[in-house]
């Protein structure tokens, strides 16, 4: 691809042993590409995307058919590239925890129109909904804060209470203490890029 781009022989053949080693596949360059796995074959298209050194790449889709590992290295990788490479990547994608961990903006289409467009971060805030994940206890958690005024929904392990002010947690920690339950993580809940997909049609 290297030379098909218009590198020097030389110059195409220093490019090709760079993009492999980026990529993790330099001991594997002789190897013939049908040996590979789902995820070698990823990364060797991802080398011959950027051998040439362009100003901007195309992904679609580029943790299809990866386990979960293989769907981080990748995605690691890909923001990796962008930033030492200095290379604009831009990748077309279905999944949106992949997007909200590689990439710096976004582009939403819906039908052929523009839907959104911005920073990450804008559509990634937390928001005032808390959730209380438990080893144990939470049901008797739940019953403490009934107690006091608070109401918790149960979600599995984890009660989720909505629009906590700073007063909730103070009860919420008392509760807590007063039952002996196990917290395991306590956090707001954020909002995700899948919400802009849930929003009602205007």
């Amino acid at each position: 691809m290297a030379r098909v781009s218009g590198l020097p022989r030389t110059e195409a053949r220093t490019r090709a042993t760079d993009v492999l080693r980026h990529v993790g596949l330099d001991e594997e360059r002789y190897r013939p590409m049908g040996t590979f796995s789902t995820g070698m074959k990823q990364r060797a298209k991802l080398a011959q995307a950027i051998v040439h050194d362009p100003q901007l790449v195309l992904l679609d889709e580029p943790t299809a058919g990866l386990d979960p590992a293989g769907r981080q290295e990748m995605l690691e990788l890909i923001a990796r590239t962008g930033h030492e490479f200095g290379i604009s990547m831009l990748i077309s994608s279905h999944l949106m925890g992949d997007i909200e961990r590689t990439c710096d903006r976004i582009i939403v289409l819906e039908a052929g129109e523009l839907l959104e467009q911005g920073e990450v971060s804008r559509y990634t805030t937390d928001t005032e909904t808390l959730v209380l994940e438990f080893d144990e206890g939470a049901e008797a958690v739940a019953t403490a804060l009934a107690g006091k005024g608070i109401e918790a929904t149960t979600e599995g392990r984890a009660l989720v209470i909505e629009d906590a002010s700073q007063d909730d947690l103070d009860t919420i920690r008392d509760a807590i203490v007063e039952t002996g339950a196990y917290l395991h993580r306590l956090a707001p809940r954020a909002h995700t890029l899948s919400d802009i997909f849930r929003r009602p049609a205007s």
